[in-house]
């Protein structure tokens, strides 16, 4: 009995370095918070051990993955990661481990760019990797990075795949394209239509499309001017899915969409699903009473609503982000 309950704390031990390994892989390559990561465990097992063989793992996890050589996240934030790994080490008294100063080494006369890439990892262990900006406004748009709304919806599609499978969909606003190459690559779409308007966005966007390997006819990516597109356009389009994530954060901006929603709604009944994060309430408000009144005339016979609002989808960071469909 005493052998099989060791066997049993090894086993859970080993389950829960294997998670913390993936947890730190997945926030590295998103380039997310360093406050996000999961530091405690760390922490612990320095304490514990007195050994570096945690941290070289989740070196080779990180900065000395190949994803990493291929596609690196900013050399700022590498130099930030390794010199956190760095003070951890030092604080709980372990032996220094050569490869992780030769790491920080390698960034620290490295020259900051105004692009970096980051990597987001699906299910099947593949990654969807976008060249994004570094800056959150750069060349006059937000459009050049991921925002979270966007990671919400594409975690919300991997979760509801037959929502676009076999269907031709239209995203709207894609900006760098995480939500729209997470469908390509997951849900099997027949049709996907990237679309955005400002000429930097589409550049990125028409790079990260290649980047992962989506090709034409099935795919496309596609200028489309929210208070300029014409009936006969969205028609020609013919989208079953519309989906757009966190265009709703300018009253201005949010009119222009709900018109356009409106356009769409005349000619065909698609789903629609828009996700925001709230950061202003009134502008949200607005948008949904927006919705609410130009929503076009149903058939009388009983149906479901062609829009329905849905608010108890949060995610997990973030309780402000809201699905609308």
């Amino acid at each position: 009995m005493e052998c099989t309950g060791q066997k049993h704390i090894s086993d859970r031990k080993s389950v829960n370095k294997t998670d913390i390994l993936r947890d730190f892989r997945v926030s590295f390559f998103a380039m997310s918070r360093l406050a996000s990561f999961p530091w405690t465990f760390l922490e612990e097992d320095l304490e514990s051990t007195k050994s570096s063989d945690l941290i070289s793992d989740i070196l080779k996890q990180t900065c000395l993955h190949s994803l990493c050589r291929k596609f690196p996240p900013s050399v700022r934030f590498r130099r930030l990661f390794l010199s956190e790994l760095i003070r951890r080490q030092e604080a709980a008294g372990c032996d220094p481990l050569d490869e992780l100063y030769d790491a920080l080494a390698e960034v620290v006369g490295a020259e900051d760019s105004t692009e970096c890439y980051k990597n987001y990892l699906l299910p099947s262990g593949d990654a969807v990797s976008l060249l994004e900006s570094v800056a959150l406004i750069s060349e006059g748009t937000t459009g050049l990075v991921t925002w979270e709304a966007a990671l919400y919806l594409a975690e919300w599609a991997l979760d509801h795949q037959q929502a676009f499978a076999g269907r031709t969909v239209l995203e709207l606003g894609s900006g760098v394209g995480l939500t729209g190459i997470t469908i390509c690559r997951s849900c099997s779409p027949s049709r996907f239509v990237f679309s955005d308007c400002h000429p930097s966005v589409l550049q990125k966007l028409r790079k990260n499309v290649r980047l992962n390997g989506l090709t034409s006819p099935a795919v496309s990516v596609e200028e489309l001017d929210w208070t300029a597109a014409t009936e006969e356009q969205l028609s020609e389009i013919g989208a079953d899915v519309v989906i757009a994530a966190d265009v709703v954060f300018d009253p201005d901006i949010a009119g222009s969409l709900v018109k356009l929603l409106s356009k769409i709604l005349n000619r065909s009944s698609p789903d629609v699903l828009v996700c925001s994060t709230v950061r202003n309430q009134e502008t949200y408000g607005g948008f949904k009473q927006q919705l609410g009144g130009n929503q076009p005339p149903c058939d009388p016979r009983p149906r479901q609503p062609r829009v329905r609002l849905q608010q108890n989808l949060h995610h997990r960071n973030d309780p402000t982000a809201h699905v609308t469909q």
